[in-house]
């Protein structure tokens, strides 16, 4: 799509602020006024837009693509996320180890288990370690803990939660993912969550294919760390 706009500006709307395109405010995939909460969010969205050249990259408005989502399909039904957020912790990657005997437990021992120890203190809640594949339900109390702490968060929250969890395969991941300040932090965080694929490729080597698809899925984890730190202002 050929640029269609030559100024970018943002406005303050009821509930936020909202980018506009030659005086026009931009709408969401679904028709709806695409106002965000926090004018550093609006002003990350106006940049996205400002950037474009001559064509529209699609690829390169990803804060544009989540914020029509939080206000399209999660703002309507916030709930339905946060319970499908809250069946991450039923199989998260940090608490799924391998057997003590191997070497990689050892790995993820020294990786993982500072990260679910502070996640736990923080949160004050307990989560269960496991050592195979065989599935293991997370203490009632835990759930409801996490249940709690997903309810409070906002749409905007909410969908870049989703897209870290998602990506990392690790609610722990994301929530503290949503809670680091700067950037090398989220993304020492992303580095952890792929401990085994690193793992893996220390084994057996590297293919180019699968590093490509790991460095396009970092983008995306940080790109949802930063909204969702842009959304909270």
């Amino acid at each position: 799509m050929r640029r269609f706009y030559r100024e970018v500006s943002l406005a303050a709307r009821e509930g936020g602020w909202q980018v506009q395109l030659d005086a026009r405010g931009v709408k969401t995939v679904g028709g709806a006024p695409q106002v965000v909460p926090a004018r550093a969010l609006g002003e990350a969205l106006a940049g996205e837009w400002r950037a474009q050249g001559d064509k529209i990259d699609p690829k390169s408005l990803p804060l544009r693509d989540m914020a029509d989502y939080a206000i399209d399909q999660v703002a309507p039904d916030p709930t339905s996320l946060a319970e499908a957020l809250l069946a991450y912790a039923e199989t998260d990657t940090l608490c799924y180890r391998a057997d003590p005997d191997e070497p990689l437990y050892a790995r993820q021992q020294q990786v993982w288990e500072p990260l679910v120890s502070r996640f736990e203190a923080a949160h004050g809640l307990a989560l269960a370690r496991v050592s195979g594949v065989l599935p293991r339900p997370q203490p009632a109390a835990t759930l409801a803990a996490l249940r709690a702490r997903l309810m409070r968060c906002d749409p905007f929250t909410l969908a870049g939660l989703e897209a870290m969890t998602r990506l990392a395969a690790s609610l722990v991941i994301a929530l503290l993912a949503s809670e680091a300040a700067e950037e090398p932090e989220a993304l020492a965080l992303w580095q952890a969550a792929c401990l085994e694929e690193e793992w893996q490729a220390e084994l057996w080597g590297r293919d180019a294919e699968a590093e490509a698809r790991r460095q396009r899925r970092k983008a995306d984890f940080l790109a949802a760390w930063r909204f969702v730190r842009l959304a909270q202002g």
